[in-house]
């Protein structure tokens, strides 16, 4: 696997993304700048009703992603603040779909499911097949509950392919609540699944903070995650 392709590979996820747009093919490279220009851009503020918005020419976190059989994202809520703009809220996520072919029965449709008042998930209520030019915009919260989390049952060498941009606003108070990618299990999910859920978002927490701080790129931990796997 090429290093430009970070591995998202531990309990809650196994997928591939890119954030280097200079290795996007043309017509990708294309898009993403549309999508992150500015008319676009005021296009997202009136359609949310958030004004203000900023694009993210770095993608952090975003960028191209694709999993292949077995891949999955458990339902999540998204990390709050940019890693490397301290000030930066982020307020709205773009998901574009690239499979030109793909079979609904393969899974991968994503989740959006609701959580009750004491922080549980109570029931998934609604699902959207990863079809081809199809895009799902939404607001960024601590109620957007969205993942794929049932292992892709694709056929060897099939993906699920996105595009995912998102779009943030700068606060000028940069002590708003912030939080990293916040994993939660189903209801339906065993009291084994349910503890690595929670003992892998701790980890993960610790990563994002650590990268906030530091300065990381995500190129190492792909790297570690890349070797445990293949020990695995």
């Amino acid at each position: 696997m090429p290093r430009a392709w970070t591995q998202y590979k531990h309990a809650n996820e196994n997928k591939l993304g890119m954030t280097k747009r200079e290795l996007f093919p043309p017509g990708l490279r294309a898009v993403t700048d549309e999508l992150n220009s500015p008319e676009f851009v005021e296009w997202i503020s009136q359609l949310t009703g958030i004004p203000d918005l900023l694009p993210d020419p770095m993608l952090d976190g975003g960028g191209l992603h694709q999993s292949g059989r077995g891949g999955y994202l458990n339902v999540h809520t998204d990390f709050s603040k940019h890693h490397f703009h301290a000030n930066w809220h982020r307020r709205v996520n773009l998901i574009l779909y690239l499979n030109s072919e793909w079979d609904e029965s393969w899974g991968g449709s994503l989740e959006l499911w609701e959580k009750s008042r004491e922080g549980k998930m109570t029931r998934c209520v609604a699902k959207y097949p990863p079809l081809l030019n199809h895009a799902i915009i939404f607001t960024t919260t601590e109620t957007s509950l969205h993942g794929f989390p049932d292992p892709l049952t694709c056929p060897a060498g099939q993906l699920r392919k996105s595009l995912a941009l998102y779009y943030y606003t700068a606060e000028t108070n940069s002590h708003f609540a912030s939080h990293s990618t916040e994993y939660f299990a189903r209801p339906q999910d065993g009291w084994t699944k349910s503890a690595m859920i929670w003992l892998d978002k701790k980890a993960v927490d610790l990563y994002s903070r650590a990268k906030a701080r530091f300065g990381f790129s995500d190129e190492f931990a792909s790297r570690v995650l890349g070797w445990w796997s293949g020990r695995k």
